[in-house]
């Protein structure tokens, strides 16, 4: 991964851009893409399109979520503990001793999820972390102190944690459910720029907000945009890392390359073009089938309006949802390399139609 680019993913994943708060994330990135897009729509909610060759009436869509999972402070006690509530799928079992900012006010608070020791709990009786027992701690005494710091139910908090390489080949971090994506939709802009590729339509490089609350930001500017195409990529699970169950869960493996997933909402005759360009090209892919739903920014296009090709291109990943999610830095290339390839290909005015 050249210099640059990677200096732009480590600032991106760094940033704190929850659901709701993605304002910080999304000036980064437009910051990064503005020398690679003619122009940028944004919307009311905050999710951002850069647009390469705009005006065309043809548009094909790239989109990622930037998003993240958090908190939300719901109860301050007497004593000043902070009780809290999810934004978005917050793992709660992960929370006891982690390290924490309160985005109060008056700046960024630091705090720390805390937990009895364990001396003081009875084996066998040991109450595990639940939305009932998890709480934040900001070095209070009172609640009144906790309100002078700025701090008041509706806070957002995010656990503290920065981008660091793990090994030689993989990247661990916070957020990269789905700020990944976003940085491999950046970089296929960067490709197209120099590249010099001439499109027969308008390309929407989108990066959408609240996806990890209901897709929300997707199904809203897929309203505004209107496309003809779209190409998602998210995050999808290493089944290999322990405790998967790959007979339920299938198989999907870091550093075997982009996962293309079958399923109703994923357009056949689109999946098989990119297939096909993965071959052509040798970019190796792995597959995964999702049954009623694909629970990405995918289903929010392909249902949007009267139906939207629409397929997905996702990056495997260790241990989502929490403070060390792990990507292999090949499996990013190749699905930078994969979505490039494919927007390249499709023909002016294309349909994707099976019959």
């Amino acid at each position: 991964m050249r210099k640059k680019s990677y200096s732009f993913l480590e600032k991106y994943l760094n940033a704190n851009a929850p659901v709701g708060f993605e304002t910080t994330g999304q000036k980064i990135w437009m910051e990064y893409v503005k020398d690679y897009a003619d122009e940028f729509i944004t919307d009311t909610y905050g999710s951002v399109a850069a647009i390469i060759n705009p005006n065309k009436k043809y548009k094909v869509v790239i989109e990622a979520h930037a998003d993240e999972i958090s908190w939300f402070v719901n109860y301050i006690s007497p004593e000043g503990y902070i009780f809290v509530r999810r934004n978005g799928g917050s793992d709660h079992q992960i929370a006891p001793s982690m390290r924490v900012d309160v985005h109060g006010e008056k700046g960024i608070i630091k705090g720390v999820f805390g937990w009895p020791a364990i001396h003081v709990r009875t084996p066998g009786k040991e109450a595990a972390p639940s939305m009932k027992n998890i709480f934040v701690d900001v070095g209070a005494t009172k609640a009144e102190e906790v309100a002078e710091m700025g701090i008041h139910v509706g806070t957002v908090i995010t656990f503290e944690a920065t981008t660091m390489r793990l090994g030689k080949k993989f990247i661990t971090g916070r957020a990269l459910d789905n700020r990944a994506g976003g940085f491999m939709i950046a970089e296929v802009a960067r490709k197209i720029k120099e590249n010099k590729d001439r499109l027969p339509f308008s390309l929407y490089v989108v990066n959408a907000v609240q996806e990890e609350v209901g897709l929300r930001g997707a199904e809203m500017i897929s309203r505004r945009i209107k496309p003809n195409v779209a190409i998602v990529t998210d995050v999808t699970h290493d089944t290999t890392s322990p405790p998967y169950d790959r007979k339920e869960q299938g198989e999907q493996v870091c550093g075997k390359g982009p996962v293309l997933t079958y399923g109703p909402a994923v357009h056949n005759v689109l999946l098989n073009k990119i297939i096909k360009v993965a071959e052509q090209n040798k970019i190796s892919f792995q597959r995964a089938a999702a049954s009623r739903f694909t629970g990405t920014d995918t289903d929010a296009f392909a249902y949007s309006d009267i139906g939207l090709p629409s397929a997905l291109i996702s990056l495997p990943l260790k241990y989502m949802h929490t403070t060390v999610e792990t990507a292999h830095e090949d499996d990013i290339e190749k699905v930078i390399d994969l979505i490039y390839h494919s927007v390249i290909n499709i023909k002016e005015n294309e349909e994707f139609s099976y019959f």
